[in-house]
């Protein structure tokens, strides 16, 4: 498609610091513009997280213009330009070479076009750039494909995703974020590639499965299904007990009601893409691990109605983790028996306001007391302790001293 300049349109409100950089550069006799998704985000009235700003200058001259800089990533053309406390990338133009690890090029090569520079970009939405004077900078259809509300690789989606497999899911995570669909050639060009996400790191899966799961449309994640990259990226640790459209059908109805939550998604997607270890497997953090591990180890635990029965199932999943997330798991997986979990999610908030003993340090006595009566520490003691606690949850009025020390003298 031909390059397309949109004058004056379309005006885009540039922070004050990216205009300094881009006028800095074009007084100097470059040329500059903002570029990728701050431009996408823009003309879509969202605010954009960050300004990428491309140019003909090159690492040496960006660096002679300015006087704080970073060298961020030199050798691929980025200087970040120092501006107060922020920093703003500037890359010059340029041109990937062969992409030897499908991740990233092997040597890159600066050119003085600003077409080569956003050919060689993902999507025809992200290959668009932008300065007051020249206007928007459309040549692969960007702003068609922004109306149609489409996710299109700039050029062949073969190549692009050859090139640089994570895009793939990126692709997925975009449809997921602006509610895009993807387009035909697109998404066939996944289909036919996804074996390949096995030369992606686990890290970056994982920060952008992170992304799609948090988005305004998890239920997206249907998608890694019908593309094939589910099975790819679970490939030795997964296996499925429904049909692959039953599969992606429970994990979108799911994802559509849970609560945008960092831990309960992750545990509701993990519940149903039917994959063992999937936290390690992903190299989560620790309390992702211990805190997912514990949603889904208990997401069929009986939740009775009674509060001693109540207080156990809390003390076993732990009063953080209950309240704050595994109430609002259950209520995902279980979206039929609403009436029951909202009943002991008023339980638990009494419980809680009540100051209700749940541990056996919360006792109103401790080993001291014990030993003050004659009772030495070790196992014993040990067992009396447990004994007074399970006393205390079957009847909270019990967890004063003197009660306590009662029932330790006549514990046998």
């Amino acid at each position: 498609m031909a390059s397309k300049k949109y004058h004056n349109n379309l005006i885009i409100n540039m922070p004050s610091d990216v205009k300094y950089i881009i006028n800095t550069l074009i007084s100097h006799g470059y040329e500059a513009y903002s570029v990728g998704g701050c431009v996408r985000d823009s003309i879509l009235g969202k605010t954009p997280k960050d300004w990428d700003i491309t140019t003909s200058a090159t690492p040496t001259e960006i660096k002679s213009l300015f006087s704080r800089t970073i060298d961020t990533g030199i050798k691929h053309g980025t200087v970040t330009v120092m501006i107060k406390n922020t920093g703003y990338e500037v890359t010059t133009y340029r041109i990937d070479g062969t992409y030897r690890d499908g991740r990233h090029p092997a040597q890159v090569t600066f050119t003085d076009s600003l077409r080569e520079d956003l050919r060689r970009r993902d999507f025809t939405i992200n290959a668009m750039a932008y300065n007051d004077i020249t206007g928007i900078v459309d040549c692969f259809g960007g702003m068609i494909d922004l109306k149609l509300k489409v996710i299109r690789c700039v050029g062949n989606p073969l190549e692009r995703f050859s090139e640089d497999a994570l895009r793939m899911l990126r692709a997925v995570r975009f449809s997921a974020s602006l509610d895009f669909s993807l387009e035909t050639s697109t998404m066939e060009a996944i289909i036919s590639l996804a074996p390949s996400i096995s030369k992606v790191s686990r890290e970056r899966i994982q920060a952008e499965l992170e992304k799609l799961l948090m988005s305004h449309l998890p239920q997206r994640a249907a998608l890694l299904y019908d593309t094939g990259l589910m099975q790819m990226i679970f490939k030795e640790n997964s296996f499925f007990s429904h049909t692959l459209s039953s599969e992606a059908s429970l994990l979108s109805a799911a994802l559509m009601r849970s609560p945008r939550e960092h831990y309960i998604r992750w545990a509701v997607f993990a519940s149903y893409v039917s994959a063992n270890n999937i936290f390690k497997s992903l190299k989560f953090d620790n309390a992702t691990v211990k805190i997912c591990g514990n949603l889904i180890k208990h997401k069929s635990l009986p939740l009775p109605l009674k509060e001693p029965e109540l207080k156990r199932c809390i003390v076993r999943i732990g009063r953080d983790i209950f309240g704050k997330y595994y109430l609002p798991y259950r209520k995902v997986l279980e979206y039929e028996n609403l009436k029951h979990l909202e009943a002991i999610s008023s339980m638990y908030n009494d419980i809680v306001q009540r100051g209700d003993c749940l541990s056996i340090k919360e006792l109103k006595i401790n080993g001291s007391d014990l030993a003050a009566i004659g009772i030495e520490p070790g196992r014993k003691m040990g067992d009396i302790l447990n004994y007074l606690f399970d006393s205390v949850l079957d009847d909270h009025t019990k967890n004063n001293r003197e009660t306590l020390i009662e029932l330790a003298k006549n514990y046998t």
